[in-house]
């Protein structure tokens, strides 16, 4: 099997950012877009199907997008654990989320259509609670059912290094004058 090596285990508290990985990424000046905390419930915790996160967090360059996903239970093939396509991040996207104009719905609408992918070209990635796991906004990944009897909590930020990037205006997440991207790093 090959090593998977977008792999970084996290041993410190979980309520700490770690700014020094964001540093040692070469994260110049990194804001956080989007937060989520998942709960796939057991028995019944939902599929994700395959996706790349540029797709729905989209900049120009392509590629300034990161997922952070922290295991806060450890996540197995029962439970519903992350898969990736290895490679898959250098195709670029095929379709991009984008808000519709005022007074129309849905808000959002693809542009452009998915791939299709096989089940074998997937390598699962089972990680220990505490485990992080850095994800390229541009890589294909899943998550499946989860067919054990236990949970499985994750929580997920997303980061763009807004250095030098753009922010798509038609992404269909925005931030305002109110409520910008809080910075990764400290402010002092």
């Amino acid at each position: 099997m090959k090593k998977v090596t977008f792999l970084y285990q996290r041993r410190d508290p979980l309520t700490k950012l770690d700014m020094e990985l964001g540093r040692k990424l070469g994260l110049q000046d990194p804001v956080i877009v989007q937060s989520m905390y998942i709960f796939k419930q057991p028995g019944i915790g939902g599929e994700v199907t395959p996706h790349q996160d540029a797709t729905f967090l989209n900049t120009s360059p392509l590629g300034k997008v990161m997922g952070f996903w922290i295991a806060l239970e450890d996540a197995t093939i029962q439970n519903g654990c992350l898969w990736f396509i290895p490679g898959s991040h250098k195709d670029g996207i095929s379709r991009q989320m984008v808000r519709t104009p005022e007074g129309t719905y849905p808000r959002t609408q693809f542009r452009g259509s998915e791939r299709n992918y096989e089940d074998n070209q997937f390598v699962a990635v089972p990680v220990k609670k505490g485990s992080l796991v850095l994800i390229c906004g541009e890589v294909v990944h899943k998550s499946a059912l989860n067919t054990s009897e236990k949970s499985r909590h994750a929580y997920t930020f997303h980061i763009m290094d807004s250095r030098g990037t753009h922010w798509s205006e038609e992404n269909w997440l925005q931030p305002t004058q109110e409520l910008p991207f809080p910075s990764l790093y400290t402010q002092t």
